[in-house]
């Protein structure tokens, strides 16, 4: 109890830097919404209606009272109005992008992770022998490309020079979004080389680090006395040895799930997908602070919340923290 109360306390210690922070990016930023909005209008706009659109967007009075009235917003779930996609609520657009991301970067996670352990399990059991020697370098040569070399490769291979997948979009527009057999096909089709472009580049990281953990952990005294008891090397293997391994790649684990709504700028550019990375690069060229502060908060949630859950796996899966909280 006493550890979960300290982590707790950071924790909301940690979100009251993160909303500051978040308050004050923005506006270190050049220029405003506001007079963005009044620019791209050409001087069709009246000084007093700059102004109006400043007082709405809170950029009126003290920095001290638009923090707290930026405060207000927050607690009261007024994100304000996106000028990108103006007059649309933030709240609209974000959660309709961030729906988007969460599909097609949460499942590239998790079959990253799933694939990667396993891998990287057998790669460290069987140190040295082909499957170590063969699919530990392939998955380091992957590791080095960069996003941007897979994206375009995948792109101009399989959906303009074979048509094999569509050029872009989450589904065909024609399509009305619905829990039916073709919608969800449709949807898909559509994301499977977006998801390839992510599992191509992220599986390796999850590998090395899982194989290099256990690597170190299968020299132990708990191993060795493990299998002077005469036990099985599965159990060996997956109960003693992956079981320990795994806890600092849970961490990992937690860390980039609470990114997983910062969304992936590179491959959602790329194949015109609908998520927040496509959003988010929008509204920073369009200084649309409102959808900046909202993304940013969402991000900063989302960190917190996935590492209050790794620290529960872990007092979970370590009984060393459950024995020095008592």
């Amino acid at each position: 109890m006493k550890f979960l109360l300290t982590r707790l306390g950071f924790y909301l210690s940690a979100f009251w830097v993160a909303i500051t922070l978040n308050f004050f990016l923005p506006r270190w930023m050049p220029g405003d919404p506001a007079t963005h909005l009044f620019v791209s209008l050409k001087g069709k706009m009246s000084p007093e209606a700059l102004e109006a659109i400043k007082k709405a967007y809170g950029f009126d009075g003290s920095l001290w009272d638009q923090y707290l009235a930026y405060l207000g917003k927050i607690f009261s779930g007024d994100f304000g109005i996106s000028t990108t996609n103006f007059p649309a609520p933030v709240s609209e657009t974000l959660f309709y992008a961030a729906g988007w991301t969460l599909f097609l970067v949460g499942i590239s996670i998790a079959i990253c992770f799933v694939l990667g352990m396993m891998l990287g399990v057998k790669s460290a059991w069987r140190q040295g022998r082909f499957f170590d020697t063969f699919f530990t370098p392939f998955n380091v040569m992957l590791y080095a490309f960069t996003q941007p070399v897979v994206c375009l490769l995948l792109f101009y291979g399989f959906c303009i020079e074979l048509e094999w997948f569509p050029l872009g979009r989450a589904h065909d527009p024609a399509l009305d979004p619905g829990f039916t057999f073709e919608f969800i096909g449709n949807v898909a089709y559509h994301a499977v080389i977006p998801l390839l472009s992510l599992v191509v580049i992220g599986v390796g990281s999850w590998h090395l680090g899982m194989r290099n953990t256990m690597i170190n952990l299968l020299n132990q005294d708990f191993i060795t006395m493990a299998r002077a008891k005469g036990l099985s090397q599965r159990r060996v293997m997956y109960r003693y040895a992956a079981r320990n391994a795994i806890l600092p790649q849970i961490t990992s684990l937690a860390l980039t799930f609470g990114y997983v709504l910062g969304g992936s700028f590179i491959a959602e550019y790329v194949f015109n997908y609908p998520g927040l990375g496509k959003f988010t690069l929008a509204a920073i060229q369009s200084r649309d602070y409102a959808f900046i502060q909202s993304q940013l908060l969402l991000v900063t949630v989302c960190v917190l919340v996935a590492n209050i859950i790794s620290d529960l796996l872990n007092l979970w899966l370590d009984p060393r923290l459950r024995y020095a909280g008592a």
